[in-house]
């Protein structure tokens, strides 16, 4: 995507991206550099945190 030309087009068309957006996307490029076990230990430490009410789990903080 080093095309000057097509990323414009593309941004006129889909406007500026949030920075939420942003960020997102380079957690998905950090995520996926991983090695196939850490991707696992990140998936349940996510999935814990989202299953545990907030100040639930003392031993996360």
């Amino acid at each position: 995507m080093k095309d000057p030309t097509f990323v414009a087009e593309l941004q006129k068309r889909l406007g500026a991206p949030s920075s939420e957006t942003i960020e997102s996307l380079r957690l998905l490029k950090a995520f996926l550099k991983l090695a196939p076990s850490q991707r696992f230990e990140i998936i349940e430490l996510v999935e814990r945190l989202a299953a545990d009410p907030p100040g639930g789990d003392p031993s996360l903080s």
